[in-house]
This record gives structure tokens, sequence and C-alpha cells, in this order.
């Protein structure tokens, strides 16, 4: 009888953005995976001797190799197939890069102490909450001007700057949505709801993602 060879296990929490979008990149790619749901409050002993410091996503492969960086897990993935052409703005100096640099950067540090205000009270941040909802909007609305002239930020179809950043901006809009929507920023409001429509989306947000591509 022929065995199955064991497949690469993926630790995600499906609402984690960093998670998100390693599931959007393994699914497009057609790369076989096992899933597994995590419980933040009790995460898996093998995860966490594969990858201490305890964040999902965390890919382990069958002969002990780990990637825990979402965006290793992404462009892992879509090394070995990119049928949708994800990474051809993805090399050095590129409008990729420098995208999902201030996203998970300053966008990132923003966000979390807009959202999450009374975890960071202690840490000596001068800014309130509605400070940092404002400086991440400097970045939101250059993303808008960005869209007026195309449907997505660095080309007409996705690639994996889109992919990278839009569970983040997900994240912004959903902690206050009537806020959100009465904001003056409908390329970005519309880029965001094409990505949310997506089948790919939501066959990532499922408990249970597919190991096939769509």
């Amino acid at each position: 009888m022929r065995m199955t060879p064991p497949l690469p296990r993926l630790y995600s929490f499906r609402r984690c953005p960093y998670a998100m979008r390693a599931r959007m990149a393994l699914l497009v790619s057609g790369v076989s995976f096992s899933l597994t749901e995590v419980s933040l409050k009790a995460k898996p002993p093998a995860m966490l001797a594969a990858s201490p410091k305890g964040t999902v996503p965390v890919l382990i492969f069958p002969g002990g190799q780990v990637l825990d960086e979402s965006l290793d897990i992404m462009r892992w993935a879509l090394g070995q197939n990119d049928p949708e052409n994800w990474l051809v703005d993805d090399r050095e100096g590129s409008e990729t890069h420098a995208l999902i640099a201030r996203n998970d950067g300053p966008f990132k540090h923003h966000l979390d102490r807009y959202k999450y205000a009374t975890r960071y009270s202690d840490d000596g941040d001068a800014m309130s909450a509605a400070a940092h909802r404002a400086a991440a909007m400097e970045i939101l609305v250059d993303l808008d001007t960005r869209l007026a002239g195309r449907l997505n930020l660095v080309a007409e179809r996705p690639t994996l700057a889109d992919i990278a950043l839009f569970p983040f901006v997900r994240q912004f809009a959903r902690h206050d949505p009537d806020w959100w929507a009465s904001q003056p920023f409908a390329h970005l409001q519309q880029w965001l709801e094409r990505h949310l429509s997506s089948p790919l989306f939501q066959i990532a947000i499922r408990k249970d993602a597919s190991v096939d591509a769509p």
C-alpha cells in the first residue's frame, strides 16, 4: 500500500492578519498543507517547541524546517507556484517592499494602539487612541490616493502587496465600522470590499480552510 507523504503543517488563527495572509498565499499556490487552528489561550506544545515566540503563523515541514514569519511563508509558497503572478514586484527597493515595510511597521504600531488602547496604556506612549487613529489615517489616505488610478496597489491585478496589506486594513475598518464608512476614501473602501468578497478570502477565513487552491 502506497503511503501518502506527510504535509507541511500550518499553525494559524483565522482572525490574525499575519496568519490570514499566509493562508491566502498557501491556498493560491496550490501547495498542500495541513491546518491546525490555534487557541491563543492554549497554544499547542508542538507549535511552541518549533517556534518559542508563540505567535502565528508557523509552518512546520516534515523534515523539521520551520517558517514562523508570515512573509517568509508567503514567499516560500509562491516560490513553489505563483499562478496569479503575485511576486511580480517583489524585489529589493520596490513599491511592494516599501508598502509592506510601512504597513508592518508604522501602520501596525498605530493600529494596535488605536484598537487596543488599554493594553498599551502603560507603555509610556503619550499619544491617545484618537491620535494613533489619525496617524494611521495618514497612511490610509496615501493608499486611497494610490488606488485612484488603478484597482490594486501596484498593478491592476492583486499582487503580494495587496494580500499582505488588506488584512490589516480590514482590522482597522472593523474596529469602528460606522466611522470607517463615513470616511472620504472611496477607492480604499472599494479595494477592501473587493478583497473581502474574493473567493480566495472566503475560503481562507474559514476555520477549516481547504488545502486546495480555489
